[in-house]
């Protein structure tokens, strides 16, 4: 099966129903493990892009948040939080089938708030200089509610079933943003 054609076809079904012009495939094994197109228009659900939807769906056939072993098609470059959900469920790859250059004349989704071609210099701003106002209203219990996550895991930090990273990584700093 041509994975690629599959996903193009899903998200044009999607738009030929009032959806919008995204879809996401799961593939494991050389099987379609999970598939979905965006439901956003259809819901009214903000977080309803393909990529979650097809996501919350593998994890749940696979009883895992680990996408390990899987190659995700996506019609486009993901956006910001559905690049945070694939880097989050660590796949194999993700395959992505035009940019937002490319689709940019045909269709744009910006907001309030975010924009896709400034979005990725936004996040990257200390959270007091972005444009969506952010309070830190520190609070010690807070803080209790991991300390008792550590202690019910065995004392563990890390999610059981994580994988290490990789060398040569960055890690984010633990003042970043403050």
């Amino acid at each position: 099966m041509d994975f690629a054609r599959h996903t193009i076809e899903l998200a044009r079904q999607n738009v030929a129903e009032g959806g919008r012009p995204f879809a996401t495939v799961i593939v494991k094994d050389g099987e379609i493990l999970a598939e979905s197109p965006n439901r956003v228009a259809q819901t009214g659900d903000p977080t309803a892009h393909a990529e979650i939807l097809a996501i919350r769906d593998a994890c749940t056939r696979l009883g895992t948040e680990h996408l390990t072993g899987t190659t995700i098609y996506v019609l486009a470059h993901p956006c910001p939080m559905c690049l945070g959900s694939l880097y989050y469920c660590s796949p194999d790859e993700v395959v992505f089938l035009t940019t937002r250059e490319a689709y940019e004349p045909h269709y744009v989704d910006d907001r309030k708030y975010f924009e896709l071609a400034t979005f990725y210099d936004e996040f990257a701003k200390p959270w007091q200089n972005r444009r969506m106002p952010m309070r830190y209203e520190e609070r010690d219990e807070a803080v209790e509610v991991y300390r008792f996550w550590q202690e019910r895991n065995g004392g563990e930090r890390r999610v059981a079933g994580t994988l290490p990273r990789e060398p040569g990584t960055c890690r984010v700093s633990r003042t970043a943003g403050r």
